[in-house]
Protein backbone atom coordinates (compact mmCIF):
# COMPACT_ATOMS: atom_id res chain seq x y z
CA UNK A 1 0.00 0.00 0.00
CA UNK A 2 1.01 3.63 -0.39
CA UNK A 3 2.54 4.96 2.82
CA UNK A 4 3.47 8.29 4.33
CA UNK A 5 7.17 8.48 5.13
CA UNK A 6 9.64 10.66 7.03
CA UNK A 7 13.39 10.40 7.51
CA UNK A 8 15.81 12.15 9.85
CA UNK A 9 17.56 15.22 8.48
CA UNK A 10 20.85 14.38 10.18
CA UNK A 11 22.73 11.11 10.38
CA UNK A 12 23.05 9.13 13.60
CA UNK A 13 25.88 7.15 15.11
CA UNK A 14 25.21 3.59 16.19
CA UNK A 15 25.20 4.54 19.91
CA UNK A 16 22.49 7.08 19.05
CA UNK A 17 20.49 4.28 17.43
CA UNK A 18 20.65 2.31 20.68
CA UNK A 19 19.68 5.44 22.63
CA UNK A 20 16.58 5.70 20.44
CA UNK A 21 15.45 2.25 21.58
CA UNK A 22 15.66 3.40 25.20
CA UNK A 23 13.69 6.54 24.37
CA UNK A 24 10.92 4.57 22.67
CA UNK A 25 10.74 2.15 25.58
CA UNK A 26 10.46 5.07 28.01
CA UNK A 27 7.41 6.23 26.04
CA UNK A 28 5.69 2.90 26.64
CA UNK A 29 6.49 1.34 23.26
CA UNK A 30 8.14 -2.02 22.63
CA UNK A 31 11.25 -1.61 20.46
CA UNK A 32 13.29 -4.60 19.38
CA UNK A 33 15.79 -6.22 21.69
CA UNK A 34 19.15 -5.39 20.03
CA UNK A 35 20.48 -8.84 20.98
CA UNK A 36 17.60 -10.75 19.36
CA UNK A 37 17.60 -11.82 15.72
CA UNK A 38 15.49 -9.91 13.23
CA UNK A 39 15.34 -9.18 9.51
CA UNK A 40 17.64 -6.67 7.85
CA UNK A 41 17.12 -5.78 4.19
CA UNK A 42 20.20 -5.24 2.03
CA UNK A 43 19.77 -3.22 -1.16
CA UNK A 44 21.92 -1.66 -3.86
CA UNK A 45 25.06 -3.53 -2.78
CA UNK A 46 27.56 -3.24 -5.67
CA UNK A 47 29.22 -6.57 -6.36
CA UNK A 48 31.81 -7.57 -8.98
CA UNK A 49 30.67 -11.22 -9.16
CA UNK A 50 28.13 -13.68 -7.70
CA UNK A 51 30.83 -15.08 -5.40
CA UNK A 52 30.89 -11.81 -3.44
CA UNK A 53 27.75 -12.79 -1.53
CA UNK A 54 29.93 -15.29 0.41
CA UNK A 55 30.96 -12.34 2.58
CA UNK A 56 27.52 -12.61 4.19
CA UNK A 57 27.82 -16.32 5.02
CA UNK A 58 27.81 -15.71 8.78
CA UNK A 59 24.13 -14.73 8.56
CA UNK A 60 21.16 -16.71 7.18
CA UNK A 61 19.96 -15.08 3.94
CA UNK A 62 16.64 -15.03 2.09
CA UNK A 63 15.40 -13.68 -1.25
CA UNK A 64 18.90 -13.30 -2.66
CA UNK A 65 18.58 -11.40 -5.94
CA UNK A 66 21.24 -10.22 -8.33
CA UNK A 67 20.20 -7.07 -10.17
CA UNK A 68 21.68 -6.06 -13.52
CA UNK A 69 21.54 -2.29 -14.06
CA UNK A 70 21.86 -0.86 -17.55
CA UNK A 71 22.46 2.87 -17.23
CA UNK A 72 21.81 5.18 -20.19
CA UNK A 73 20.47 2.23 -22.18
CA UNK A 74 18.91 2.91 -25.60
CA UNK A 75 18.73 -0.37 -27.51
CA UNK A 76 15.85 -2.66 -28.52
CA UNK A 77 13.81 -3.87 -25.54
CA UNK A 78 12.42 -6.87 -27.43
CA UNK A 79 15.90 -8.18 -28.22
CA UNK A 80 17.13 -7.56 -24.68
CA UNK A 81 14.18 -9.38 -23.08
CA UNK A 82 14.55 -12.21 -25.58
CA UNK A 83 18.21 -12.73 -24.69
CA UNK A 84 17.47 -12.86 -20.98
CA UNK A 85 14.56 -15.22 -21.56
CA UNK A 86 16.74 -17.58 -23.63
CA UNK A 87 19.22 -17.86 -20.76
CA UNK A 88 16.36 -18.18 -18.27
CA UNK A 89 15.02 -21.19 -20.18
CA UNK A 90 18.32 -23.02 -19.79
CA UNK A 91 18.35 -22.58 -16.02
CA UNK A 92 14.68 -22.32 -15.08
CA UNK A 93 13.40 -24.04 -11.96
CA UNK A 94 10.45 -23.77 -9.61
CA UNK A 95 12.31 -21.29 -7.38
CA UNK A 96 13.96 -19.17 -10.09
CA UNK A 97 12.52 -16.13 -11.79
CA UNK A 98 13.67 -13.21 -13.90
CA UNK A 99 12.03 -9.83 -14.43
CA UNK A 100 13.01 -6.76 -16.45
CA UNK A 101 11.87 -3.22 -15.64
CA UNK A 102 11.70 -0.33 -18.10
CA UNK A 103 10.15 3.16 -17.82
CA UNK A 104 7.35 4.36 -20.09
CA UNK A 105 5.40 7.58 -20.48
CA UNK A 106 1.71 8.35 -20.30
CA UNK A 107 0.53 10.27 -23.34
CA UNK A 108 -1.40 13.13 -21.74
CA UNK A 109 -0.70 15.76 -19.11
CA UNK A 110 -2.35 14.69 -15.85
CA UNK A 111 -2.66 16.63 -12.61
CA UNK A 112 -2.68 13.63 -10.27
CA UNK A 113 -0.19 11.29 -11.97
CA UNK A 114 3.42 11.77 -12.98
CA UNK A 115 3.99 11.24 -16.71
CA UNK A 116 6.72 8.67 -16.03
CA UNK A 117 5.45 5.17 -15.21
CA UNK A 118 7.14 1.77 -14.98
CA UNK A 119 6.53 -1.74 -16.25
CA UNK A 120 8.09 -5.11 -15.51
CA UNK A 121 8.08 -8.18 -17.75
CA UNK A 122 8.84 -11.37 -15.87
CA UNK A 123 9.41 -15.08 -16.40
CA UNK A 124 8.72 -17.86 -13.92
CA UNK A 125 8.72 -21.64 -14.17
CA UNK A 126 5.14 -21.98 -15.43
CA UNK A 127 4.16 -18.50 -16.58
CA UNK A 128 5.15 -15.00 -17.60
CA UNK A 129 3.75 -11.74 -16.27
CA UNK A 130 3.55 -8.04 -16.95
CA UNK A 131 3.28 -5.50 -14.14
CA UNK A 132 2.29 -1.85 -14.53
CA UNK A 133 2.82 0.84 -11.88
CA UNK A 134 1.93 4.53 -11.80
CA UNK A 135 3.41 7.32 -9.69
CA UNK A 136 0.97 9.79 -8.17
CA UNK A 137 1.73 13.50 -7.87
CA UNK A 138 1.40 13.14 -4.09
CA UNK A 139 0.56 10.42 -1.60
CA UNK A 140 -2.98 10.30 -0.24
CA UNK A 141 -3.06 7.06 1.69
CA UNK A 142 -6.03 4.83 2.36
CA UNK A 143 -8.12 6.34 5.14
CA UNK A 144 -6.98 9.90 4.44
CA UNK A 145 -9.41 12.54 3.23
CA UNK A 146 -9.26 14.41 -0.05
CA UNK A 147 -10.87 17.65 -1.20
CA UNK A 148 -14.27 16.42 -2.46
CA UNK A 149 -13.94 18.65 -5.53
CA UNK A 150 -10.61 17.01 -6.39
CA UNK A 151 -11.64 13.39 -5.91
CA UNK A 152 -13.39 13.03 -9.31
CA UNK A 153 -10.20 14.25 -11.00
CA UNK A 154 -8.10 11.65 -9.21
CA UNK A 155 -10.53 8.89 -10.16
CA UNK A 156 -10.98 9.93 -13.79
CA UNK A 157 -7.25 10.35 -14.42
CA UNK A 158 -6.41 7.02 -12.77
CA UNK A 159 -9.07 5.32 -14.87
CA UNK A 160 -7.72 6.95 -18.06
CA UNK A 161 -4.15 5.91 -17.25
CA UNK A 162 -5.14 2.30 -16.67
CA UNK A 163 -7.16 2.35 -19.90
CA UNK A 164 -4.11 3.59 -21.80
CA UNK A 165 -1.84 0.84 -20.46
CA UNK A 166 -4.45 -1.86 -21.00
CA UNK A 167 -5.07 -0.80 -24.60
CA UNK A 168 -1.36 -0.64 -25.40
CA UNK A 169 -0.92 -4.15 -24.01
CA UNK A 170 -4.23 -5.47 -25.41
CA UNK A 171 -5.25 -7.05 -22.10
CA UNK A 172 -8.75 -8.30 -21.18
CA UNK A 173 -9.18 -5.96 -18.21
CA UNK A 174 -12.16 -3.73 -17.45
CA UNK A 175 -11.63 -0.51 -15.50
CA UNK A 176 -14.50 1.18 -13.70
CA UNK A 177 -15.30 3.48 -10.80
CA UNK A 178 -17.29 1.69 -8.12
CA UNK A 179 -18.09 2.96 -4.64
CA UNK A 180 -15.88 5.99 -5.28
CA UNK A 181 -12.80 3.87 -6.04
CA UNK A 182 -11.06 2.51 -9.12
CA UNK A 183 -11.82 -1.16 -9.74
CA UNK A 184 -10.03 -3.43 -12.21
CA UNK A 185 -11.58 -6.72 -13.32
CA UNK A 186 -10.00 -9.44 -15.41
CA UNK A 187 -12.58 -10.67 -17.92
CA UNK A 188 -10.62 -13.93 -18.33
CA UNK A 189 -11.24 -15.22 -14.83
CA UNK A 190 -9.07 -18.31 -15.27
CA UNK A 191 -5.94 -16.13 -15.65
CA UNK A 192 -4.19 -14.93 -12.46
CA UNK A 193 -4.55 -11.18 -12.03
CA UNK A 194 -3.45 -9.00 -9.10
CA UNK A 195 -3.96 -5.38 -8.09
CA UNK A 196 -1.77 -3.71 -5.48
CA UNK A 197 -0.14 -0.52 -4.23
CA UNK A 198 -3.48 1.06 -3.25
CA UNK A 199 -4.01 4.61 -2.09
CA UNK A 200 -7.22 6.48 -1.23
CA UNK A 201 -8.52 6.04 -4.80
CA UNK A 202 -7.70 2.42 -5.55
CA UNK A 203 -4.70 0.47 -6.88
CA UNK A 204 -1.69 2.09 -8.51
CA UNK A 205 -0.41 -1.24 -9.88
CA UNK A 206 -1.63 -4.40 -11.55
CA UNK A 207 -0.02 -7.65 -12.65
CA UNK A 208 -1.38 -9.89 -15.40
CA UNK A 209 -0.14 -13.47 -15.91
CA UNK A 210 0.03 -15.76 -18.93
CA UNK A 211 1.02 -19.38 -19.45
CA UNK A 212 2.72 -18.30 -22.70
CA UNK A 213 6.28 -17.11 -21.92
CA UNK A 214 6.35 -14.94 -25.05
CA UNK A 215 2.94 -13.32 -24.58
CA UNK A 216 4.15 -9.92 -23.39
CA UNK A 217 7.41 -9.40 -25.28
CA UNK A 218 5.94 -7.55 -28.26
CA UNK A 219 3.33 -5.51 -26.30
CA UNK A 220 5.94 -4.55 -23.70
CA UNK A 221 8.26 -3.37 -26.46
CA UNK A 222 5.47 -1.08 -27.61
CA UNK A 223 5.14 0.25 -24.08
CA UNK A 224 8.91 0.83 -23.90
CA UNK A 225 8.74 2.83 -27.14
CA UNK A 226 6.58 5.47 -25.40
CA UNK A 227 9.58 6.47 -23.27
CA UNK A 228 10.37 10.03 -24.37
CA UNK A 229 13.93 10.40 -23.13
CA UNK A 230 16.90 9.39 -25.30
CA UNK A 231 18.10 6.79 -22.78
CA UNK A 232 16.59 4.77 -19.94
CA UNK A 233 17.73 2.92 -16.84
CA UNK A 234 16.78 -0.73 -17.22
CA UNK A 235 16.97 -3.25 -14.38
CA UNK A 236 16.94 -7.04 -14.59
CA UNK A 237 16.15 -8.98 -11.40
CA UNK A 238 17.52 -12.53 -11.12
CA UNK A 239 16.35 -14.63 -8.16
CA UNK A 240 16.99 -18.27 -7.33
CA UNK A 241 19.73 -18.99 -9.89
CA UNK A 242 23.00 -20.87 -9.47
CA UNK A 243 26.33 -19.08 -9.70
CA UNK A 244 26.94 -20.66 -13.11
CA UNK A 245 23.65 -19.25 -14.33
CA UNK A 246 24.38 -15.80 -12.90
CA UNK A 247 27.78 -15.76 -14.56
CA UNK A 248 26.16 -16.61 -17.89
CA UNK A 249 23.49 -13.92 -17.45
CA UNK A 250 26.27 -11.40 -16.94
CA UNK A 251 27.63 -12.06 -20.45
CA UNK A 252 24.38 -10.88 -22.10
CA UNK A 253 25.16 -7.16 -21.80
CA UNK A 254 28.85 -6.16 -21.61
CA UNK A 255 29.49 -3.50 -19.01
CA UNK A 256 26.34 -4.23 -17.01
CA UNK A 257 26.46 -2.94 -13.44
CA UNK A 258 25.62 -5.63 -10.86
CA UNK A 259 24.14 -5.12 -7.42
CA UNK A 260 22.70 -7.46 -4.82
CA UNK A 261 19.57 -7.30 -2.73
CA UNK A 262 18.53 -9.79 -0.07
CA UNK A 263 17.38 -10.07 3.53
CA UNK A 264 19.61 -11.26 6.37
CA UNK A 265 18.68 -12.63 9.79
CA UNK A 266 20.80 -10.57 12.16
CA UNK A 267 20.79 -8.94 15.58
CA UNK A 268 20.69 -5.16 15.65
CA UNK A 269 24.13 -5.21 17.26
CA UNK A 270 25.46 -6.83 14.05
CA UNK A 271 24.41 -3.84 11.97
CA UNK A 272 27.83 -2.07 12.04
CA UNK A 273 29.61 -5.24 10.87
CA UNK A 274 27.10 -5.72 8.06
CA UNK A 275 27.42 -2.08 7.04
CA UNK A 276 31.20 -2.49 6.81
CA UNK A 277 30.69 -5.30 4.30
CA UNK A 278 28.18 -3.60 2.00
CA UNK A 279 30.33 -0.46 1.91
CA UNK A 280 29.41 3.02 0.78
CA UNK A 281 27.33 1.85 -2.17
CA UNK A 282 25.01 -0.50 -0.32
CA UNK A 283 22.00 0.29 1.82
CA UNK A 284 20.55 -1.46 4.87
CA UNK A 285 17.13 -1.24 6.47
CA UNK A 286 15.75 -2.84 9.61
CA UNK A 287 12.64 -2.21 11.69
CA UNK A 288 13.15 -1.27 15.35
CA UNK A 289 9.57 -0.56 16.49
CA UNK A 290 5.97 -1.02 15.36
CA UNK A 291 2.98 0.48 17.13
CA UNK A 292 -0.47 2.02 16.73
CA UNK A 293 -0.42 5.79 17.05
CA UNK A 294 -3.47 5.95 19.32
CA UNK A 295 -1.27 4.45 22.03
CA UNK A 296 0.41 7.87 22.12
CA UNK A 297 -2.25 10.05 20.46
CA UNK A 298 -5.55 8.81 21.91
CA UNK A 299 -7.62 11.61 20.36
CA UNK A 300 -6.30 11.21 16.79
CA UNK A 301 -6.91 8.79 13.94
CA UNK A 302 -5.32 5.41 14.60
CA UNK A 303 -2.43 4.80 12.19
CA UNK A 304 0.04 1.93 11.98
CA UNK A 305 3.58 3.23 12.51
CA UNK A 306 6.90 1.58 11.71
CA UNK A 307 10.17 3.07 12.93
CA UNK A 308 13.21 1.82 11.06
CA UNK A 309 16.93 2.37 10.73
CA UNK A 310 18.60 2.91 7.36
CA UNK A 311 22.34 2.42 7.06
CA UNK A 312 24.66 3.53 4.30
CA UNK A 313 28.34 4.42 4.25
CA UNK A 314 29.28 4.75 7.90
CA UNK A 315 26.16 6.41 9.22
CA UNK A 316 22.50 5.75 10.00
CA UNK A 317 19.22 7.54 9.48
CA UNK A 318 15.81 7.17 11.05
CA UNK A 319 12.83 6.32 8.90
CA UNK A 320 9.17 6.39 9.91
CA UNK A 321 6.37 4.97 7.78
CA UNK A 322 2.68 5.49 8.49
CA UNK A 323 -0.19 3.81 6.68
CA UNK A 324 -2.00 7.15 7.10
CA UNK A 325 -1.34 10.43 8.86
CA UNK A 326 -2.86 10.47 12.36
CA UNK A 327 -2.76 14.29 12.39
CA UNK A 328 -2.51 17.00 9.73
CA UNK A 329 0.87 17.05 7.97
CA UNK A 330 2.55 19.79 10.04
CA UNK A 331 1.30 18.34 13.31
CA UNK A 332 2.39 14.83 12.35
CA UNK A 333 5.91 16.07 11.56
CA UNK A 334 6.11 17.96 14.86
CA UNK A 335 4.84 14.94 16.80
CA UNK A 336 7.42 12.65 15.21
CA UNK A 337 10.22 15.06 16.06
CA UNK A 338 9.07 15.22 19.67
CA UNK A 339 8.75 11.44 19.88
CA UNK A 340 12.13 10.65 18.33
CA UNK A 341 14.07 13.74 19.46
CA UNK A 342 15.42 14.19 15.93
CA UNK A 343 14.55 16.65 13.16
CA UNK A 344 12.46 14.80 10.56
CA UNK A 345 11.78 15.59 6.89
CA UNK A 346 8.81 14.36 4.89
CA UNK A 347 10.26 12.02 2.26
CA UNK A 348 7.80 9.84 0.31
CA UNK A 349 9.24 6.55 -0.85
CA UNK A 350 10.19 6.41 -4.51
CA UNK A 351 7.75 4.18 -6.41
CA UNK A 352 10.45 2.90 -8.75
CA UNK A 353 13.85 1.34 -7.99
Amino acid sequence: MREQRWESRQSLSFPQVLDLLDRLQARGLHPVDPEKEGICYIEEWPVPSPETVHRLDQWPLEDVTMVHVLDAWKDDFFLLAGRYHSTFQRYQSVSAYCSISHPWHLSGHLATLQPLAMFWVGFRHTHSFIRIRFQTSRVIAQGESCDPHQRPIWLEERQAAFHEAIELLDLPIDVSIQKDRITLRNTHEDVPFFCSWPDAFGPCQFEFNSSDPFDFLVPASGLASTHRLPTATVRIYLTGFSRDALNEFKTIEPGVRTIYRCSAHICLTDLPALLDIVGTGGRLYTTVSEFRTQALLPDSSDAAAIVGIMGTGNHYQLEVRLNMMPLPMDQTSAWLEELLSHSMAYAPLSPFP
